[in-house]
């Protein structure tokens, strides 16, 4: 039991890490667009919400030069967490589910802009169907076939909480790598692949707590 909780705690940890590096990277391309050169460390802290010696840690723990003093220079910073954060690469995705949520996410154009395409969509209602829109909704039985023939990075579950299981079971059976969750349900990893579970309604319940505890700290302060 001991073992299986600090391994959630270091997972957590790590999640933290690497969500701060991507703010830190969106700060850094503002900077570099507006004409800065060198940022200091206190100045991406304030930027994100962390403390100094955090924005220090985290970049010391992937080998980011710079110093206290001396600060960092932008385009180094930006050249390397791009690569840390494997932004030099592309990667296809696809989503199951396209009703509400599932089109929204089909509709977002913002992940071009990380390398991030979504492909395609698949549902099980006829109506949703369009093999012919911008970006395809096919039928979900093809999904399978479709992720293994396109060698699919990720997957985006976006299904009643009854169908999300079968959803996840037909893609880790297709080989995808990786799952991202909205389905009000806790799903679990197997056959290898990384599940990433968003329950929207337990995040803003989480919200709600915090601001009736007066809690200002953010998850980025650890």
């Amino acid at each position: 039991m001991e073992i299986k909780m600090e391994t959630k705690m270091e997972n957590d940890f790590n999640r933290n890490r690497i969500l701060r590096l991507a703010r830190y990277l969106r700060v850094l391309e503002k900077l570099k667009a507006l004409g800065f050169g060198k940022v200091f460390s206190n100045n991406l802290g304030d930027a994100i919400g962390a403390s100094p010696a955090v924005v220090r840690k985290d970049f010391s723990t992937i080998s980011l030069p710079g110093s206290k003093r001396g600060g960092y220079n932008i385009d180094k910073l930006i050249e390397q967490l791009r690569a840390v954060l494997g932004k030099n690469e592309s990667y296809d995705v696809i989503i199951a589910g396209c009703g509400r949520l599932g089109s929204a996410l089909v509709e977002y154009r913002g992940f071009g802009r990380d390398g991030i395409h979504l492909i395609a969509g698949f549902d099980a209602d006829p109506a949703r169907m369009r093999a012919d829109a911008p970006t395809p909704v096919y039928d979900i039985r093809e999904m399978p076939d479709f992720i293994r023939s396109h060698k699919i990075a990720a997957g985006i579950i976006a299904v009643p909480e009854a169908a999300a299981a079968r959803v996840l079971e037909m893609m880790v059976g297709a080989g995808i790598p990786g799952v991202l969750n909205f389905a009000p349900v806790e799903l679990k990893g197997n056959g290898g692949c990384l599940i990433r579970n968003v329950n929207l309604a337990l995040e803003i319940e989480n919200l709600f707590y915090q601001i009736r505890l007066g809690c200002g700290q953010t998850d980025f302060d650890e």
